[in-house]
């Protein structure tokens, strides 16, 4: 499997996202419903 991830971090900067950003992504996250069956599985937006 291919490394994805540097050893050392610490030449990266922290991101910083704004409070919007992480309210949308937590309730993108909520609503979304995800059903396997078999070998599919349905995303569902429950918007």
């Amino acid at each position: 499997m291919a490394k994805l991830y540097p050893e050392n971090t610490s030449n990266f900067e922290q991101l910083k996202p704004r409070k919007e950003t992480i309210r949308f992504l937590l309730d993108y996250s909520r609503a979304l419903k995800v059903i396997p069956l078999k070998k599919i599985s349905f995303e569902m937006s429950l918007n």
